[in-house]
């Protein structure tokens, strides 16, 4: 059922309004995304599928049947072995391979090619994304393309025409050059180092290896070997396909690039009409922890993203900026900003905050606005059938850290959390302590502490300031939990230090080391709340 257009008020809204308008109203709107399997697939990439899945969202919320396909480009040449690759030496001898043919040296997959296909295949739905996958290995292979290869070879001067027309004088194709869209795996040696010898003008092609010296003449109906070259391929698969919706990255989107030549190729060759299209920027990283970057040789993959950010937020992260502009996905202290603002969103959402715009009219565009970024970063579009139990993401570091890492007791804690929030929360509190224990500690020291509980001591504890922490523990901590406001508890241990004559920042500080050997921690009086009295005092009754 199609939404009030009023609703809907994102870019990708807009974007799904522009294909609607260029393709015209259609049975069936098919968007496409893809990409070669040859290595892992990073946080970069997912922007496509995500800018997909946002526009997708966005068309079906205007009441119309969508196709989101995503291909695997794993008939690919394997051109080089990606540094954070187990046992490089093997995946070194089956260079200029098809990905297909290389063997997996994780040793869990079939090949190569499907061993990075799952890793994002088993993810995506993590994140509520659900594509139809086509595997163009076995596309080609099955010969399901041949028509599209015979009309190529067949137009090949047709090709080097719309191939030459975004080029200079110096690098325009001639006339007298021999060009070849067709290009052929050697069916002896599976290596792509060949050359075509003849074609019979139908479907007989022959080839040299130049790496074995086999000689072959395939059939483009029934041999395994043959494949278009990708500017060609790009476009034979849009007709094939009928795809109406395909983004791009901004190297291929800009004027005169591979769109723009694929766009006359898809028209020329195949009748087809180019999908409409939007440029996404590059997505930069910030802030990797270290275990991250050693293991994976700098490239941070969608696992990576969601060992911190809860696919809601992530999701959020791509939403709520603009497809064409570049941001930084940050793994250090902005991780708290980044919760914090989706937050912000949440509240607004479900009517909670307002935002502090006067204009009754500009209010209402922003409330909507946020109300939108918020359904599409739902795992589900749309708003939640409950409200999400929120709390910060700040806060929570605390709270996991007091019960060190136990979620159940960080949730019972919290006292009234609802059956039907359980899983959001949980989703939330693993990503946080993950972010503590891995991130923290390098751009975050400040919010890392470990509460004592071995029965030690702050040995520094004496004089004055023992009798002061013996007052506190005496005094205050009984109290604990049921102060008015975390001021008064402040203000408690505040007059304690002063009869003694002593700085109230000292005193603090001292209850930091007896706490958690630091000078500094949480602010202390609610950080006090949430050990509680009996942890207290279990803690301080060795002073």
């Amino acid at each position: 059922m199609a939404r009030n257009p009023e609703e809907l008020c994102h870019w990708a809204d807009q974007q799904a309004e522009r294909i609607i308008k260029q393709k015209g109203d259609l049975d069936l709107y098919t968007c496409a995304s893809g990409i070669t399997p040859s290595g892992t697939v990073h946080i970069g990439n997912f922007r496509e599928i995500i800018t997909v899945d946002l526009i997708v969202r966005a068309l079906r919320d205007r009441g119309k049947n969508v196709r989101f396909i995503y291909s695997w480009d794993d008939y690919d040449v394997f051109r080089k072995v990606p540094g954070n690759m187990p046992k490089p030496e093997v995946l070194q001898n089956y260079l200029r391979y098809p990905i297909t043919m290389v063997p997996d040296t994780f040793e869990r997959d079939e090949n190569y090619a499907r061993h990075h296909e799952k890793d994002i295949e088993m993810q995506l739905p993590r994140v509520g994304i659900h594509p139809e996958f086509l595997y163009q290995a076995s596309r080609y292979r099955a010969n399901r393309y041949a028509e599209g290869m015979k009309t190529a070879m067949q137009k090949r001067d047709v090709i080097k025409e719309c191939l030459n027309t975004y080029r200079d004088d110096e690098h325009k194709m001639k006339a007298e050059d021999v060009y070849w869209p067709v290009a052929a795996f050697c069916c002896k040696c599976n290596k792509d180092e060949t050359e075509i010898l003849e074609y019979d003008g139908e479907y007989g092609i022959t080839y040299k290896c130049n790496a074995c010296g086999h000689v072959e003449k395939g059939d483009l109906r029934t041999s395994k070997e043959f494949k278009l070259g990708w500017r060609v391929d790009w476009p034979m698969r849009w007709s094939e396909e009928k795809v109406c919706f395909e983004p791009g990255g901004k190297d291929h989107i800009s004027p005169g690039g591979s769109y723009d030549t694929a766009k006359l190729v898809s028209k020329r060759l195949y009748g087809w009409d180019a999908p409409v299209t939007m440029k996404y920027d590059f997505v930069k990283l910030k802030g990797v922890p270290g275990k991250m970057s050693s293991s994976k040789g700098k490239v941070i993959s969608l696992v990576d993203a969601l060992e911190v950010y809860q696919p809601e937020v992530l999701r959020y992260i791509f939403a709520q900026n603009k497809v064409d502009h570049e941001f930084s996905i940050s793994f250090d202290l902005d991780v708290v900003t980044v919760y914090e603002a989706y937050d912000r969103t949440e509240r607004i959402a479900w009517g909670i905050e307002e935002p502090k715009e006067k204009d009754p009219a500009k209010k209402a565009s922003i409330i909507a606005h946020e109300k939108r970024i918020y359904e599409l970063s739902q795992i589900e579009n749309g708003m939640p059938a409950v409200k999400p139990y929120q709390v910060p993401f700040r806060l929570l570091t605390t709270l996991l850290q007091t019960y060190s890492g136990d979620i159940d007791a960080v949730i019972k804690s919290l006292g009234d959390v609802k059956p039907e929030q359980e899983e959001c929360l949980r989703r939330r509190c693993v990503c946080a302590w993950y972010w503590i224990n891995e991130s923290a500690p390098d751009c975050a020291p400040d919010f890392c502490f470990k509460i004592r509980t071995d029965g030690s001591k702050a040995e520094d504890i004496t004089g004055d300031m023992l009798t002061a922490v013996q007052r506190v523990r005496d005094e205050v901590v009984p109290r604990v939990g049921s102060f008015e406001t975390d001021k008064e508890c402040q203000q408690a241990m505040y007059d304690i230090a002063t009869g003694l004559g002593l700085e109230a920042k000292a005193l603090f500080t001292a209850l930091y080391h007896a706490l958690i050997n630091k000078d500094q921690g949480p602010r202390l009086a609610s950080f006090m709340k949430i050990i509680g009295k009996e942890k207290l005092a279990e803690i301080l009754k060795v002073y």
